[in-house]
């Protein structure tokens, strides 16, 4: 049975930082490019960023740009999203998904028939 779990979400001032963690259990991570979206409330699902499939491939959007860095460790199976210079409208709850073997323009994740796997999520809160 195929599970996807997002981690590190929490509260943290704006201008603060956070890493998300994404883990697999029952697929290899490494078969496929993966991506992290996030839903707000009242806003459209938004894809944040992609990797590929061995790493050397990354897109943002354009309002995370500089600010957020997207990684993966094959070896341990794991994805992450590291955020910095937070910002009040960063807040969302933060879902990794798989993404086929590349990255689809990130424009494609309102959809979810874009990916093969996605977990529940994590809340990030950006607040003072």
């Amino acid at each position: 049975q195929v599970q996807v779990v997002e981690s590190g979400g929490g509260l943290v001032q704006p201008g603060g930082s956070l890493r998300l963690s994404c883990e697999a259990s029952g697929l290899t991570l490494g078969h496929y490019a993966v991506g992290w979206f996030r839903l707000a409330p009242g806003k459209e699902r938004e894809g944040v960023a992609c990797i590929s499939s061995l790493g050397q491939d990354t897109y943002y959007t354009s309002s995370v740009e500089g600010r957020f860095t997207i990684s993966r460790d094959n070896v341990q199976n794991m994805v992450y999203l590291q955020m910095d210079g937070l910002r009040p409208e960063d807040t969302a709850v933060y879902h990794c998904a798989t993404d086929g073997d590349y990255c689809n323009p990130l424009e494609y994740y309102h959809d979810l028939s874009t990916f093969d796997y996605w977990g529940q999520g994590t809340q990030v809160t950006v607040s003072s």
